[in-house]
């Protein structure tokens, strides 16, 4: 994975003013569009779609400074068909426009090309586990939530804290297959996860693919397939996010399993009263690599 990540980044670097061909390079890397769009922006800490346009506009200032040409010809040098968009493609990443680059230097703001490297630390033990499992069906209540990568969601909580006392107790004797429990589940995520996109939150549980889901709950429904399942202990939910990072950049990177499309899953098994330690499983969707 580790390499697959690099020949992308080189690859960016080969075709900065080019439309990049992000499916067919992860076919030629052998790897899927998905996982490697995932785990680009979970180890690099941004979307890949961002890195490209830091990485051009970081090459583009050199050539707005240096003066050599027009600002037109250094937009469609680096892919813009107008100098409006490359001006504000250029004023999101540096803070200022080409024109005010080119008069007074600055400001500047660098991306530098990224390279990965795998840690042997072994610094967060992961205890995991491979499930295998039929299709079954995620019912609850859902709600689109923006995505918070630190802390906890208040979007999420307060979803959580309208939903009456009796509706947690129908949720928990609807469910009847793994994971067991009430769940939290994001789906719809695009595979790049930048913060502050859309996803789908959903409370509620698992229920086997023949059980019917009554009609004033959302369901979705999840298809057949293996899943890593990956148990943690401790302060809640500092201990659950910082097993979810560890996910990418130590249990992928060193497994012969990649991500698939589909939900992610929270099941808290056990935690104190005041929810400041718990007990959680994360469940990720998983393909041999």
């Amino acid at each position: 994975m580790i390499s697959a990540l690099n020949g992308l980044v080189d690859l960016v670097e080969r075709h900065l003013t080019e439309e990049l061909d992000v499916s067919g390079t992860a076919r030629a890397l052998g790897t899927t569009e998905y996982h490697l769009r995932r785990m680009f922006s979970s180890l690099a800490g941004m979307p890949l779609s961002e890195y490209v346009r830091r990485r051009r506009m970081t090459v583009a200032a050199a050539d707005v400074v240096r003066g050599e040409d027009d600002l037109l010809s250094i937009a469609v040098r680096h892919g813009y068909g107008s100098t409006e968009a490359f001006g504000r493609a250029f004023r999101a990443v540096h803070g200022a426009g080409p024109g005010d680059v080119r008069r007074d230097g600055g400001p500047l703001r660098t991306q530098p090309q990224l390279r990965f490297r795998l840690s042997v630390e072994g610094s967060i033990p992961m205890d995991t586990r491979i499930a295998d499992r039929p299709a079954f069906r995620l019912v609850g209540h859902a709600a689109r939530v923006p995505l918070i990568h630190e802390g906890g969601n208040p979007h999420i909580q307060r979803h959580i804290a309208a939903l009456p006392a009796e509706e947690h107790v129908r949720l928990k004797a609807l469910g009847d297959t793994e994971p067991p429990g009430l769940l939290q589940v994001t789906d719809a995520l695009g595979p790049d996860s930048a913060e502050g996109t859309e996803l789908t939150y959903l409370h509620g549980v698992a229920v086997s693919g023949s059980t019917p889901a009554p009609d004033d709950l959302d369901a979705i429904e999840v298809t057949a397939g293996r899943w890593a399942v990956f148990r943690t202990a401790g302060p809640h939910p500092q201990a659950l996010q910082t097993a979810w990072a560890a996910t990418a950049t130590e249990w992928f990177p060193s497994n012969p399993w990649r991500l698939r499309p589909g939900p992610s899953i929270i099941t808290i098994l056990e935690h104190a009263d005041d929810f400041t330690t718990a007990t959680c499983e994360l469940w990720l969707p998983v393909e041999p690599a």
